[in-house]
């Protein structure tokens, strides 16, 4: 059988991987991605959860960066309204650290650099007589509110891939890259089917290197020129605790070290509160939180909040490295978060692209750089489309949830407005094709606890490469933070009995 050529090979399904091969897929190339596990299970499942312009990054003078972020908040808004949604947030003025002349500054710059259209700007919050003042210390007399958004990430990525498949690219999930060769003229992909246990080769005239923590490991896989830009390893911690205010606006809290975190209303039940910067040196998919970033956090937050909370109040935690390009800071928090992309001809051979850093917010932009660059070796490529286009099910308004939700209530009757306000909230427009059949409580299918049921399940291994519990709970749904163990068992044995050839894998999860 003769080995497939495609025009571009990516190597990573996080959000760079799936967004460039969304945007080269709809520019008319052919496009193969592998992953060595599943999709958004690194860096891009791990985030804040906020599509930002990164307020504090403007005292590091990181003002293309911001400005770039600004204005890509309001393409991805339009792009998909479902998964991402605005979300006003509340900055308590500290006397003993940054003065409000310098937040008033920030603050306005914020507003007016990146074409600010859709969301609301800045105003002042007297935190004496506002709601989101009844949670804080009654030292915090006052305040400023500004806008920013909401993103559930790794749906984010899900969605791209999604796109790409649709535009013709090939998504291999649970397929590292063994190695990559080139000649004058192409490059040569020996990877693995983890499921199989079997080995294939893929042919490929460029070669993105979009793994992100991975990054300098996996060089030593591909044969490339001798380079001396490495990645900087910095671990983001996460910790949800029960909620701390009844409120729908986040807080984003100045720290006396100059650091920032935020807490933010999470699944109605819970207050998300991070971030961490500190240096990692371990293999990437060992990271995890450590007691003194829980306890850094929970104090961070205890400067603010009258409810204090400590790490037996911690119901769930998360960590993920963030790829940094090592720019030679010394601080962690003081590196920079913008993309550097390295370009590798080697003695006019295919091209190898590598990208270091990068964020969630700015991932299209990034898609788009890496095709520029590489738009000389691949000359029959389309112009850039992206920008204008919505991501699958989010073919609506920003203002039209609400009406998606009563048409799936009202076509579908077993389903609840509860129940399809996640639906829509998850999936968008795509949760009418998932639920079009669906008239009684039995067309439901296996009910798994927490409005989760087997047409739901049966969807996310059709159509989003979603093959164990861990999968379906934690990167497409979130409803992991809901079932109980019993529950995930009842899951786990669905998963194996409806597609036994995936039993290994989901009993590894």
């Amino acid at each position: 059988m003769k080995t497939p050529v495609f025009d571009l090979a990516i190597i990573g399904g996080g959000i760079n991987g799936c967004g460039i091969a969304r945007d080269a897929a709809g520019r008319g190339l052919s496009v193969f991605l592998c992953e060595q596990n599943d999709l958004a299970s690194g860096t891009s499942s791990a985030s804040t959860k906020l599509i930002h312009g990164g307020l504090r990054y403007l005292e590091y003078y990181e003002f293309r960066l911001v400005r770039e972020s600004l204005r890509e908040r309001e393409v991805l808004l339009n792009a998909a309204p479902h998964i991402i949604w605005p979300l006003r947030f509340i900055l308590p003025h500290h006397k003993g650290l940054r003065p409000a002349w310098m937040i008033r500054l920030g603050l306005f710059l914020y507003d007016h650099i990146g074409g600010r259209k859709l969301l609301p700007g800045t105003s002042s919050v007297n935190l004496a007589t506002d709601e989101a003042g009844k949670s804080l210390k009654g030292n915090y007399k006052k305040g400023f509110e500004y806008s920013d958004c909401w993103v559930m990430d790794s749906r984010l990525v899900i969605l791209n891939a999604m796109d790409a498949a649709a535009n013709g690219a090939e998504i291999r999930v649970r397929t590292p890259l063994i190695s990559a060769e080139r000649t004058k003229e192409i490059w040569t992909l020996k990877i693995l089917d983890k499921n199989s246990g079997k080995e294939s080769t893929v042919k490929a005239r460029a070669l993105v290197n979009a793994s992100g923590p991975w990054l300098d490991t996996l060089l030593t896989h591909i044969s490339h020129t001798k380079t001396a830009e490495h990645i900087r390893m910095v671990k983001g911690s996460h910790i949800l605790v029960k909620k701390l205010f009844e409120h729908e606006r986040a807080y984003i809290f100045q720290n006396d070290d100059d650091r920032i975190i935020f807490a933010i209303p999470f699944q109605n039940r819970f207050t998300l509160i991070g971030t961490t910067d500190v240096d990692f040196h371990g293999k990437p998919d060992e990271v995890k939180i450590d007691s003194g970033e829980i306890s850094y956090l929970c104090e961070a937050a205890n400067e603010y909040f009258t409810t204090q909370i400590g790490p037996e109040n911690v119901v769930y935690s998360y960590s993920g490295i963030r790829p940094l390009f090592d720019d030679g800071k010394s601080d962690a928090k003081a590196a920079t978060r913008d993309y550097v992309l390295k370009r590798d001809t080697g003695d006019g051979e295919p091209p190898l692209l590598s990208i270091y850093g990068g964020k969630i917010t700015t991932y299209r932009k990034l898609a788009e750089s890496v095709l520029d660059k590489l738009s000389n070796f691949l000359p029959e490529m389309k112009a850039p489309w992206t920008e204008t286009a919505n991501l699958p099910g989010g073919d609506f308004s920003p203002d039209g949830f609400q009406d998606e939700v009563t048409k799936l209530n009202t076509n579908c009757p077993a389903i609840s407005k509860k129940h399809a306000t996640r639906l829509i909230r998850t999936y968008g427009t795509c949760a009418h094709e998932m639920s079009r059949d669906i008239q009684t409580q039995e067309q439901l299918g296996t009910h798994f606890g927490h409005q989760l049921y087997g047409f739901e399940v049966d969807y996310l291994l059709a159509r989003e490469w979603a093959q164990s519990a861990e999968d379906i709970l934690w990167r497409r749904t979130r409803m992991g933070l809901f079932l109980n163990a019993e529950e995930t068992g009842q899951l786990e044995d669905y998963l194996n009995k409806k597609f036994p050839e995936l039993q290994t894998t989901n009993k590894e999860k």
